[in-house]
């Protein structure tokens, strides 16, 4: 790009275009670090709780060692560890809050859209007859998935940075990393929204093809038959690898929001953007 970075005052939000572009140069270019890190932090998931914290620690890692790639301060994974690893039940900490945090709203959301979509198929059915109820009740399942989806996208854009704060500030807990997403974002809700979508659409042929294909022919298969086994480990190891290609990408995708908010906002770095900015927008 040939924008200048050098002063406040010509600093401009990364379009949705150029975020989801400069998080894909980030996996790339440190494509066996990632996968290596994105591999360990699946394979903790079977160990409860302890594991856990592992998995959400280790994500955590691999956005801060994007983020200081993005600000031209390159680590090594054992430095960027040594500042994530005494942070590791912080990190389940705010998996779980936000976790939490959108299965409520998930909840109060799907409410909220299923007495809209409910009264409006009964609203039209009442003034055009029956078959307008049919066509009614097709709407309302229409604007009920569109609730769901707005909705819960733009909670969790507030929240789609709540880890980094934890894995790259110092003297900051859980709870105040969640705040400080939400302080962040507060002026970008939209497009983060965009971001998230376009981020979801790249990495759904990947995830369709290893994770739902496999689910799709288990659900015609005799439970408990040997080839329903076969089947369902395939899935398993389908689910595993589809995992690990996917995380590292989110993970750089929100070093990068978390680096342009910051930015923006703070003048981050300002004597240290325009080398890497060359490169990634």
């Amino acid at each position: 790009m040939s924008e200048n970075f050098g002063s406040p005052s010509s600093i401009q939000p990364l379009s949705i275009g150029n975020v989801v572009s400069a998080a894909v140069r980030l996996y790339r270019s440190h494509l066996k670090t990632y996968l290596k890190l994105a591999l360990i932090a699946h394979l903790w998931i079977i160990v409860p709780i302890y594991g856990w914290a592992k998995c959400a620690a280790i994500s955590g890692l691999i956005s801060r060692l994007a983020f200081r790639e993005l600000i031209y301060q390159p680590e090594s994974v054992q430095t960027a560890s040594s500042h994530v690893n005494p942070r590791l039940w912080s990190f389940l900490r705010v998996g779980f809050q936000v976790g939490i945090s959108l299965l409520v709203i998930y909840l109060g959301l799907a409410i909220a859209g299923g007495v809209v979509g409910g009264l409006l198929g009964v609203v039209l059915g009442g003034i055009l007859g029956v078959s307008a109820a049919i066509i009614g009740t097709i709407i309302g399942a229409i604007v009920m998935v569109v609730i769901l989806v707005l909705g819960l996208t733009w909670f969790y854009s507030r929240w789609v940075v709540a880890e980094l704060p934890l894995a790259v500030e110092e003297n900051i807990n859980g709870g105040e990393s969640v705040a400080r997403s939400w302080e962040l974002t507060k002026a970008s809700v939209l497009r983060i929204q965009g971001v998230v979508l376009i981020a979801f659409f790249v990495t759904l042929p990947l995830v369709f093809v290893l994770n739902y294909i496999p689910q799709l022919f288990l659900i015609k298969l005799e439970q408990g038959s040997t080839i329903y086994w076969i089947v369902y480990f395939i899935s398993l190891i389908g689910s595993l690898v589809g995992g690990v290609f996917v995380m590292p990408f989110w993970q750089a995708l929100k070093a990068v929001l978390y680096f342009d908010l910051r930015s923006r906002r703070e003048g981050l770095g300002l004597q240290l953007r325009e080398p890497p900015l060359q490169d990634f927008r």
